[in-house]
């Protein structure tokens, strides 16, 4: 190794790999060193938003929804989990402009669902559901800027 070698972990570095990938057709890397994960994945851009090229995010935060507390609970609440944004970044509801959303009120999910895509500094991330059920609720609309965990959809876990 060089002396100047590249924390593939930080911004800089993941641009490099980035660039790697695209100057030799590599479509998929998976890094990991000292309890630190990194997946890249890159697709064919046709237009539109598409995911070229997707780092894998966090774990998307999965909670429970409080009920509110001007009313009791009802048993209904406690079926229902959030999903959150795993990252800064900007909501894309669909891979493309012009193409459906990835999930919509009443879509069926499982764990490995692509519910959308957020965008992080020209890098879109695809989120995975990371949960099965059935979406209830879509929290924000497609273009909104969304914060490390900030509610995107209400799932109620008993499908």
């Amino acid at each position: 190794m060089s002396q100047n070698s590249v924390d593939v972990f930080d911004l800089d570095g993941i641009r490099s790999l980035v660039e790697l990938m695209k100057d030799n057709g590599v479509c998929e890397l998976d890094l990991e060193n000292n309890g630190r994960r990194l997946k890249l994945t890159r697709g064919v851009p046709s237009s539109g938003n598409v995911a070229t090229s997707a780092p894998a995010a966090p774990v998307a935060p999965v909670s429970e929804v409080p009920a509110p507390s001007s009313e009791p609970a009802s048993d209904d609440s406690a079926f229902i989990k959030t999903i959150a944004s795993p990252m800064v970044g900007t909501f894309y509801a669909s891979p493309q402009t012009n193409k459906p959303p990835f999930v919509k009120v009443g879509d069926v999910v499982s764990p490995e669902k692509t519910v959308c895509i957020i965008e992080a500094m020209k890098v879109f991330n695809e989120v995975q559901a990371e949960l099965s059920g059935k979406i209830a609720e879509v929290l924000v609309k497609n273009g909104d800027m969304v914060e490390y965990g900030t509610p995107l959809f209400k799932v109620d876990v008993r499908g």
